[in-house]
């Protein structure tokens, strides 16, 4: 679902300033109630009326260890993941590295033991 635009956003603000109500102009705009509080809110406490950006989830475990694992990686090219899970020092599995290596543009190349 997208954002409502910038300028939808200050003419909801403009008409609850001029008197309406939240849920006369939920009704003209065809917006929540509960959107049009958050958006007050918003403006009291940042002065910003833009669509702030989404939190897509917890941050990441190996957020600011990219070049702990690089390094790791220059070491010891042949590593399996579970090596560099083991070398790391925050504990996180192995696929957690392999998402990591992934991002960073890493990889590890291993033969078939007979192929």
């Amino acid at each position: 679902m997208r954002a409502y635009s910038l300028d939808l956003r200050e003419r909801v603000l403009a008409d609850f300033d001029a008197g309406a109500s939240q849920i006369e102009t939920a009704r003209k705009y065809r917006v929540s109630t509960r959107w049009i509080y958050k958006l007050r809110r918003q403006r009291t406490e940042t002065g910003d009326l833009r669509p702030r950006r989404g939190q897509t989830g917890p941050p990441r475990a190996l957020a600011g260890r990219e070049e702990e694992l690089t390094e790791l990686v220059r070491q010891s090219p042949d590593a399996t993941l579970e090596e560099l899970r083991q070398q790391l020092t925050a504990t996180v599995s192995a696929v957690t590295v392999w998402r990591a290596l992934k991002r960073l543009g890493l990889t590890l190349k291993k033969s078939c033991p007979g192929g």
